[in-house]
Formats: structure tokens, sequence, C-alpha cells
């Protein structure tokens, strides 16, 4: 309950007592987006949702950038062909890899997810910049973490906070 999707939902009740609000969790721990996309019409699609989260980055990084792309794309696109709203999230970060470094695999990945952004058109939390930026003002990054990959609740906050951004 105290990564970003809650954390999102949880605001939204608040500001918006009286909505009927839900969040849908298809993720799988550990999945990449080869994987996603395989199941994303039966498993995503199928529930219609008003708004999507895209968030493989982090595990593409087994996949490839190149693969990852068509992936991602494909999701997309179909989720578009739904009319449904769309918010990519570049990767979270992982410890082992200095963010005060350009061009790493996240750097890459991030960039993609960026790029496919502007050219869908869709929203873009981007997490990795969030981390990056906080580090590079002197910020400790453990602080956001809770392990090796995966931001602890503050980290989770400074996700929710750039996501909740979309619905003011």
């Amino acid at each position: 309950l105290e990564s970003y999707l809650y954390l999102v939902l949880k605001e939204l009740k608040a500001q918006y007592p009286y909505a009927v609000i839900n969040i849908i969790n298809t993720s799988i721990g550990g999945e990449d987006s080869k994987s996603g996309a395989q199941r994303f019409k039966s498993d995503v699609l199928i529930h219609k949702p008003d708004v999507l989260f895209i968030d493989y980055a982090l595990n593409d990084r087994r996949l490839g950038i190149d693969s990852a792309k068509v992936e991602w794309e494909s999701m997309i696109q179909m989720a578009l062909e739904a009319d449904i709203k769309i918010i990519l999230l570049t990767p979270s970060p992982d410890q082992k890899i200095d963010l005060k470094e350009d061009d790493t695999i996240l750097d890459q990945h991030a960039n993609q997810i960026r790029a496919l952004s502007e050219k869908y058109e869709v929203g873009l939390a981007d997490s990795y910049a969030l981390f990056k930026n906080e580090v590079i003002s002197g910020g400790d990054l453990l602080s956001l973490m809770s392990q090796g990959n995966h931001p602890n609740e503050k980290g989770h906050a400074l996700i929710a906070k750039r996501i909740l951004e979309y619905f003011k």
C-alpha cells in the first residue's frame, strides 16, 4: 500500500470524495514489456481503464532497448485504439547505477520512453528524472529506496506527486 499506485488512489479519493475511483493493478513482479504485451489485451484492456500506466523500463534492461521499444509501441497503439489515456513511466533507479552518470542503460530506456511520450502525445511521469535530480541536488538515494531497485514509500511519493499533476 506504499506504492505510487495506492498513494495516487489515496490522494484522488481525498480530492474527490464522492467519485468512484478504482485501481486495478495487473502488474506481475519482475515482468518485462514483452511478457506484458503478450497479455495486454486479455489482462489489461479487458478492464477498459480510463487511464493506463505503463511501467516496465527497469525490467526491460534484460530485454534490450530495441525490443522494448517494439513492445511499448504495441501496447501504446492498442490502448490509443481503445481510446484510453496513457501515462508512461520512466524507470525508477537501481542503486548499482550511478545516477550522476549519463547514458547508462537506464538513461537510454528513460530517453526512449520520453520520445514515445512525445511521438504518441501521451502522458509521462519521468520517475528517472525525479530521482536523478534528487541525487544531483545532493539528496541521498538510499533515503528513497527500500532495496536495490525498489523505492520505499518516500520514493514512491515522488512518483505519485508527478502522476497527480495529471489529475488537477
